[in-house]
């Protein structure tokens, strides 16, 4: 099954493969809009230039690299499972089964993601030599958020998203969805941006301010939770509570609301 556009048909597979991408540029693009505004920034542009470690071509190379790369897996795992054996049973599914797919879903790729990302901070090589790609944006900026090493993006991104995937036992239609809303929420995230009305914002506590401050040096160990709760940072102790505050020079910063330890 799929949709028929224009007269031609794109299957379920194709669209839980490439919506989420192109979701991820177009709303990438609102948030570089966005960013031309000072009063919505939690980080000057004078920062961004001059903290970031790889210029903005590398970035999007990167994540080029690694879209490919999810296209390919994604591809792969619809062939092998056949849309996890749902594409014909599920399409219909009630709203209870599809909010228990999400939630389980969720909880899946936050546990899968909170602990590889965690692990990738305390382990010296795997920081120095992987993680520490993702980190040379200091300043986060909305199409760097899947700017990762490769390794990475296969470990924490592609992997967890098959294993939700899974997991949740969702149908290749569903997984267009939740997809699309996982890309969305991780861009959210990355924005370095804080916008009045943003329900990203409002109705999640890991949002942009939250993993704002993981970004930062004196955060590093703290916040490690993504894309969706704060559960695990909560349970294992790595929780940084954050306050928004007004800049002098205008705009706006995300500040811990404690004192950050090290280790």
């Amino acid at each position: 099954m799929g949709v028929v556009t224009g007269g031609i048909r794109f299957s379920d597979e194709f669209l839980g493969t490439f919506v989420p991408i192109v979701l991820y540029w177009v709303y990438s693009g609102i948030y570089v809009f966005l960013g031309s505004f000072d009063d919505y920034r939690l980080h000057s542009k004078k920062d961004e230039e001059e903290k970031n470690l790889v210029p903005k071509k590398d970035v999007v190379i990167g994540v080029l690299f690694q879209q490919v790369v999810q296209a390919s897996v994604a591809t792969v795992l619809f062939a092998v499972t056949g849309g996890n054996g749902a594409s014909t049973r599920n399409h219909d599914a009630s709203v209870i089964v599809l909010s228990r797919q999400f939630i389980v879903a969720m909880v899946a790729l936050d546990t899968w993601q909170y602990f590889v990302h965690r692990y990738m901070h305390y382990n010296k090589f795997l920081y120095k030599h992987i993680h520490s790609h993702h980190h040379r944006l200091v300043v986060p900026y909305a199409f760097g958020a899947l700017y990762n090493h490769p390794l990475e993006g296969v470990l924490l991104d592609t992997f967890g998203g098959a294993l939700a995937f899974l997991i949740s036992g969702m149908s290749s239609r569903a997984s267009i969805f939740f997809f699309s809303f996982a890309t969305l929420k991780t861009v959210d995230d990355h924005c370095g941006l804080w916008v009045p009305g943003n329900l990203f914002q409002l109705f999640f506590g890991n949002n942009s301010a939250y993993h704002d401050i993981h970004h930062q040096f004196y955060g590093s160990k703290y916040n490690f939770s993504q894309p969706f709760f704060v559960a695990w940072d909560r349970i294992l102790g790595t929780f940084m509570p954050y306050n928004i505050v007004t800049r002098t020079e205008g705009g706006l910063e995300a500040q811990p609301a404690k004192e950050c330890k090290e280790d």
